[in-house]
């Protein structure tokens, strides 16, 4: 039995339902939302919006990324973190982040048991290193 876990993205007949399942509600699921653009658009200066790709989880995690194909500047002011990633790298850091406020704010053991099923998959990540770096 292995223990590498993979992302599969979200088929677009999926989209609308996917937040939900893995945040119980669409309230979450609206704040979730929120929090990662405004997570996104806080850290890389060079972001302007567009479209995101959901992910799921072998795990049962998930995580959304901005659909981008270019190495992306990231400054964390909060701890200091300064670096350069790919989109998919940087969703993975605004997912935590936006997961770990929400966590703080509901106190839910399904968004904390998502946190660390994330933070999970961002272990085995190929940029571990600077999402941790952004994270901690």
């Amino acid at each position: 039995m292995s223990n590498i876990i993979t992302a599969t993205p979200v088929k677009a007949n999926q989209r609308l339902a996917f937040l939900p399942k893995h945040l119980g509600s669409l309230g979450l699921t609206m704040r979730f939302e929120r929090l990662a653009y405004r997570f996104m658009d806080g850290f890389c200066k060079t972001y302007s919006g567009g479209y995101w790709q959901f992910y799921n989880l072998s795990n049962e995690g998930f995580y959304m990324a901005p659909n981008i194909n270019e190495v992306l500047p990231i400054f964390v002011n909060m701890n200091g973190f300064e670096g350069k990633v790919s989109a998919d790298a940087a969703g993975i850091i605004v997912s935590l982040y936006s997961l770990n406020y929400l966590c703080n704010d509901v106190l839910s053991e399904r968004l904390i048991d998502k946190y660390y099923l994330l933070r999970d998959f961002a272990s085995c990540h190929q940029e571990s290193d600077s999402i941790f770096g952004a994270i901690d």
